[in-house]
């Protein structure tokens, strides 16, 4: 197989060896080119991986709906009309509309966004006080510290236990101090603690400083009866949220006498809007990347035609020579071809190298989580990436040497051989 030619190898690198300086000079363009495509790539999937971070922790398809004040008269109701969802709400949304997964009745105290003072001997913490069911950790997990989260048991017994944030644990309890099975007073109630967690760096919907206590318990403790403040939902995979978000609000328009035309009476956030805005800018910018990397390359490649073309007619009597001793031109082709892709892979890995020793430079800096004010979260080229790089500098190193290539396979022996 003439892959395995000595010969021609040999021919080729002593080719490439005559004027080093001159071939190490258009490899450079190559190997910059190569540094610029991998770096684009590296940053635009660290980028993405800082978006994915951002939004880890919380369901990408998730909604939440809260109740409002009318902002239309309808049936005899005055414009103002202060709505109040209840538990037979979520009970009624999840039965009717199948591609809903998961729903996640809350309630908190104090109403939403209030603080609530949480005592601890003579120590106090201003928390967001929620009641939940176990549920809501697969809407927005929470990073148990210690401990656990709310489960089922908790709801059915309507136990006196809660689960508290770092800050929560902080603010009352010594550095080191187990908290877990110590006791925590709100409103006059105490709670057991049960577990702490950490909040996301993120999306962090809960807040910092967040106290987590069953729905039931929240009930008989302080008297909400079956009201409840909001809905945390997640949507089936494959579902479009606005979907289900068009018919939940139809739904409860239609229970509670709210005009079909009033937008201010149920209020919304659609999580998988901003995921899929964030996708979406995320795979435009990958996109980018590669168009400006891809072109950048084929810059450089055409400058080691450009270079091949120089050579060819400066070797005009050499190639003839080996014409007139019998080279057919599919050997002449391959030989010129052969320099080609070795010029442009040689320095095309060199370029790679360069670009991934600087990545991980850059990854080092940033380390596992980041760093503030800079948007970029391991930003190194995955596997099939490089593999396609590599393809297309390989490709295009074969249709840019066909030019010199047939140039030098249609100098005719005679003519070689008269020229000086």
């Amino acid at each position: 197989m003439w892959l395995f030619d000595r010969d021609l190898w040999s021919e080729v690198f002593n080719t490439l060896g005559k004027n080093i300086f001159r071939t190490i000079l258009t490899m450079l363009g190559v190997v910059i080119a190569m540094i610029i495509l991998i770096m684009l790539l590296g940053s635009s999937n660290g980028m993405s991986n800082m978006f994915q971070n951002v939004f880890a922790g919380t369901a990408s398809n998730s909604l939440f709906v809260w109740a409002q004040s009318t902002s239309e008269p309808y049936k005899g109701f005055e414009r103002g009309r202060r709505i109040q969802f209840h538990l037979e709400d979520a009970e009624i949304i999840k039965e009717q509309i199948p591609e809903i997964d998961v729903l996640a009745p809350r309630i908190e105290l104090g109403s939403h966004q209030g603080i609530t003072t949480v005592y601890r001997n003579g120590r106090t913490s201003g928390s967001s006080v929620y009641g939940d069911y176990p549920v809501i950790d697969e809407v927005t997990k929470k990073k148990l510290v210690e401990g656990r989260f709310l489960n089922q048991t908790d709801i059915t017994s309507s136990k006196k236990v809660c689960v508290i944030g770092e800050e929560t644990y902080e603010l009352l309890f010594d550095k080191g101090e187990t908290a877990i099975g110590e006791d925590v007073r709100i409103n006059g109630v105490f709670f057991t603690v049960v577990g702490i967690y950490k909040p996301n760096d993120n999306v962090n919907i809960d807040g910092e400083n967040a106290v987590f206590i069953p729905f039931s318990t929240f009930q008989k403790a302080f008297g909400s009866g079956d009201r409840l403040g909001w809905m945390a939902i997640a949507v089936k995979e494959d579902t479009k949220v606005p979907v289900v978000e068009q018919k939940i609000k139809k739904l409860l328009k239609t229970k509670y006498d709210i005009h079909p035309d009033d937008d201010r009476a149920i209020g919304s956030f659609d999580m998988s809007e901003i995921f899929n805005n964030v996708t979406t800018f995320t795979s435009v910018l990958k996109g980018v990347s590669g168009f400006i990397g891809f072109f950048t390359l084929i810059a450089g490649v055409i400058a080691i035609s450009n270079i091949l073309l120089i050579t060819v007619k400066e070797r005009t009597k050499e190639i003839g020579v080996r014409r007139a001793l019998g080279a057919t031109p599919k050997i002449v082709r391959r030989q010129i071809i052969l320099e080609s892709i070795v010029m442009t892979v040689l320095a095309g890995l060199i370029g790679f190298s360069i670009a991934i020793g600087i990545l991980a430079l850059i990854n080092g800096f940033l380390g596992e989580g980041g760093q503030d004010g800079i948007p970029l979260l391991n930003p190194m080229v995955s596997i099939p990436q490089f593999l396609k790089s590599f393809i297309s500098m390989v490709g295009l190193s074969v249709l840019i040497g066909l030019i010199p290539a047939n140039r030098a396979v249609r100098i005719r022996p005679i003519e070689a051989l008269r020229e000086e």
